[in-house]
């Protein structure tokens, strides 16, 4: 293998395993009458493959808008979003993204819903029916398989929603709020299984909440946003503990969360 073939390789290796995502001089605006709202201007994000970001801030400070980039559902008025080396200007097959309200059709059941995007994709039934029996049981949804929407939980909906994202097999997972509709036991509970399973897959995830605890024990990286427009960052902290052993308990915990509300309150570091 030549120098160059070599040297090649090495950066590919360097782009999977570092460089998931880039924001590059991101701008996005809107015309309203006769002014241009400026949602982000020449905004720079970089995320590692496999990290765990969480994005709190204020209501309307593009948060969501942040991740409908990231889709590829919106296209940005100047400079780039790029995932996995790869300018994004519509959807890709391998990002997943759940909605605040889950997105599952009332009229069919479980296994519709969670099979759905495989049968879209044309793999065949007996194949799906072996995905789908795997990860019902992961979810622990296999006794309410033939249910609809309407007869499940909160919790449960939630469940059959990222059931359906995870059996098409994504590296990248986007979610806008999914819990925060959730009782507190139910919410916590699903939070375990979201950290259980970005773990054990390895997943890059992008994840949207007003939740400070929840921010603090998803995010292996919390970002915090300005309340106004452009978008700003005003803080990226690291957060090395998380997915640790009764993380919520401890004082490293608690400090964190002090530390988060006092930058949403305006205070300082």
């Amino acid at each position: 293998m030549s120098n160059t073939e070599e040297s090649s390789l090495d950066s590919k290796k360097e782009l999977d395993d570092y460089n998931m995502i880039e924001f590059s001089d991101c701008s996005l605006y809107y015309h309203q009458e006769n002014t241009k709202l400026l949602v982000y201007d020449k905004f720079n994000l970089s995320i590692n493959k496999g990290e765990s970001v969480v994005l709190i801030g204020p209501s309307g400070c593009g948060k969501s808008t942040l991740l409908y980039l990231l889709a590829g559902l919106l296209k940005p008025s100047a400079g780039q979003v790029i995932v996995q080396g790869q300018k994004i200007d519509k959807p890709r097959q391998s990002t997943g993204f759940i909605l605040q309200d889950y997105g599952l059709f009332p009229w069919l059941n479980v296994v519709d819903n969670i099979g759905l995007g495989l049968k879209i994709r044309g793999i065949h039934k007996k194949d799906r029916e072996s995905v789908i029996n795997k990860i019902l049981e992961e979810m622990g949804l296999t006794s309410f398989a033939r249910h609809y929407p309407g007869q499940l939980s909160g919790g449960q909906r939630q469940r059959v929603a990222l059931a359906r994202v995870l059996t098409l097999k994504p590296d990248l997972l986007l979610m806008d709020e999914p819990l925060s509709s959730l009782d507190a036991l139910t919410r916590e509970r699903l939070q375990n299984l979201l950290l259980e399973i970005q773990q054990r897959e390895q997943l890059t995830t992008v994840l949207v909440t007003h939740d400070i605890e929840e921010a603090i024990f998803l995010g292996s990286r919390i970002i915090v946003l300005a309340g106004e427009l452009p978008t700003r960052i005003i803080a990226d902290l690291s957060n090395p503990m998380v997915g640790t052993e009764n993380f919520r308990t401890t004082d490293n915990f608690f400090k964190l969360g002090v530390k988060v509300r006092g930058l949403l309150e305006g205070g300082r570091i």
